[in-house]
């Protein structure tokens, strides 16, 4: 019996140590605060204790250079990139991401295939697989705002009516978008008009009426705190940060949905990365039903029809999946086409 118990604890023991060899570890990135948080609650933490596998879980603020570097120097840091459809386009085009196995993503937890679970839009590109629906809105504070309620995509420009700062993100996409849409582009002729060098410069000098009243940040998280301390009387932010501050924290901010401009968010994978079996397997889980709901936490919508089971209620309401009628689908074609010219075209009018 003591000879028994001996060799089955040594038993254990090898199995324990065999377990810990085969555990891997690799880095994603996402966007941090809130939604990172609800993204390592619902996604990384259960992945980690259901395989064992470890990730280091770091943020960045966006875009494709940082990719780009690694991709070009050989250097790969990173395996698992959360990245926005507005950017994924031109990254998959420039052959910066791999190409990510779609016929291998498990059916929804009521057994629909994947290809019939997920939303077209999440499976539209080769190069990853959908896992929020999220918008770019503005808001504003009921402790600082003057001049009345802003309502409209117009009242962001009129610093007249409504005194005071305006928050925004450092980068041509949506800024343009809103330039125009304040300036009176219809939504359906707004890619086709910004397309052409007079929509182009309709659209800056539009920003420029109000050059002089903006405060420019890098990362979504700067969002609530400049209108929480003061910094902007509007800031333009993604609806989870300013969810988050509403909800968990109690602050009295005002989502304005006028005008909205809603995408996706897809885990892809850099292209030459070492672990691209694990990212792969990473993917998989992350983009199953019950974890895609935790991002409800932030008010983000799963790509999944099976993931709204898991949605409480309360919460449908303020997903971005139920203003789609007052906001505008942004366009990762456009963006993959002209996001180039126009970001040097945005840095030299910042400079002007």
């Amino acid at each position: 019996m003591i000879k028994l118990k001996q060799l089955t604890a040594a038993v254990a023991v090898s199995a324990a140590f065999a377990t810990s060899a085969m555990a891997e570890q690799m880095t994603a990135v996402s966007f941090g605060g809130a939604y990172g948080a609800a993204q390592q609650k619902h996604m990384i933490d259960p992945f980690t204790a259901k395989t064992g596998h470890k990730i280091l879980f770091e943020n960045y603020s966006g875009g494709i250079a940082e990719i780009k570097a690694q991709v070009e120097s050989g250097n790969i840091l990173w395996d698992v990139v959360d990245i926005e459809v507005i950017d994924l386009e031109r990254a998959c085009s420039e052959g910066l991401l791999e190409i990510f196995p779609q016929d291998t993503l498990p059916a929804g937890d009521d057994g629909v295939a994947a290809a019939d679970d997920f939303s077209e839009a999440a499976l539209a590109n080769e190069c990853g697989v959908g896992n929020i629906v999220w918008t770019i809105l503005f808001a504003y504070s009921n402790d600082t705002i003057k001049g009345g309620k802003p309502s409209k995509i117009a009242d962001l420009f009129d610093t007249k009516t409504f005194p005071g700062k305006r928050a925004l993100r450092k980068r041509p996409q949506v800024n343009m978008e809103w330039a125009l849409l304040a300036d009176g582009v219809a939504p359906a002729d707004l890619y086709e008009v910004l397309s052409t060098d007079e929509g182009q410069k309709r659209a800056f000098d539009k920003l420029s009426s109000i050059k002089g009243d903006i405060v420019w940040f890098d990362s979504w998280s700067q969002a609530p705190q400049l209108l929480n301390d003061g910094g902007a009387v509007m800031v333009q932010s993604a609806n989870g940060r300013i969810f988050s501050a509403i909800q968990a924290d109690k602050k009295p901010f005002e989502m304005v949905w006028d005008s909205h401009v809603y995408d996706l968010d897809v885990w892809a994978i850099v292209k030459g990365s070492k672990k691209k079996a694990l990212a792969e397997e990473f993917i998989r889980f992350a983009t199953s039903s019950k974890p895609e709901a935790g991002m409800q936490d932030v008010a983000y919508g799963p790509t999944r029809k099976s993931s709204y089971k898991y949605v409480d209620k309360d919460v449908l309401s303020k997903l971005p999946s139920a203003h789609l009628d007052e906001g505008v689908k942004a366009s990762g074609e456009f963006w993959a086409d002209y996001g180039e010219s126009l970001g040097e075209k945005f840095n030299e009018w910042l400079l002007k």
